[in-house]
């Protein structure tokens, strides 16, 4: 793998709108603290981005899991709290070399899709749509202006997700053995950022973080840095 490289998917979960919205917020938060940090940052697909300097797949690892946000949302009429989440992902570039995709078990769909190439993009179908027929992935590109060039990002993406996939099976074999930390599986609570308490908590390490607003905005520095001093069994 590519240890200059990583990929971020953020997904909204539980929480209808607010979750999307919350999904949204974290894409936001990972782009600024990358660009904040001298990185380069793609948007690849709604919510995948990539992140390009020295390390930054090692700086990112710990970011996988479910992140659950507690906050008033903007359209609620009587200032109930509500509890939300979105998983992030965090996924290695894999060379072609590392992972083998036989083109049979591809089925590609392309659509027209509205982005950053200007008008061009909506007379032409560049977006991409690839399903991974022997495990039913299903991946998308479509920010880039060319055809082609989603085509590569996503082939990029399934390769990038048969290789989680195979690095969660071998995971499932070892059970107990895998550190605290884990991998950043999807299904795994990794955090809670509560608004009403101006406070971030990382459920690993059992540590807070105050002004929530100032890390939300890309202000992670702190918090990244605790992450990686952090010793876990």
């Amino acid at each position: 793998m590519n240890s200059d490289r990583v990929i971020l998917e953020i997904r909204g979960a539980t929480g209808g709108d607010e979750a999307k919205i919350w999904a949204n917020d974290l894409a936001r938060m990972y782009t600024r603290y990358a660009t904040i940090k001298g990185f380069t940052v793609t948007s690849l697909d709604e919510g995948v981005i990539r992140i390009k300097g020295s390390g930054v797949y090692s700086l990112f690892s710990h970011e996988g899991g479910v992140h659950r946000v507690q906050r008033t949302p903007a359209t609620e009429r009587y200032g109930r709290i509500h509890t939300s989440t979105a998983t992030v992902a965090v996924l290695p570039e894999i060379e072609e070399s590392e992972v083998y995709i036989d083109p049979s078990d591809l089925e590609w769909e392309f659509y027209r899709s509205g982005g950053h190439g200007g008008q061009n993009v909506n007379k032409v179908a560049t977006a991409v749509r690839l399903r991974h027929k022997p495990t039913g992935i299903v991946v998308t590109a479509s920010q880039e202006r060319f055809q082609e060039q989603n085509r590569r990002i996503a082939l990029s993406l399934l390769r990038a997700k048969l290789w989680e996939a195979e690095e969660e099976r071998k995971m499932a074999e070892l059970g107990s053995a895998r550190s605290a930390i884990g991998r950043g599986l999807r299904s795994e609570k990794i955090r809670t950022y509560n608004f009403p308490q101006n406070r971030v908590t990382d459920h690993r390490i059992n540590k807070s973080w105050h002004n929530l607003e100032d890390i939300v905005d890309g202000k992670m520095e702190k918090m990244m840095k605790d992450l990686q001093n952090a010793k876990f069994s």
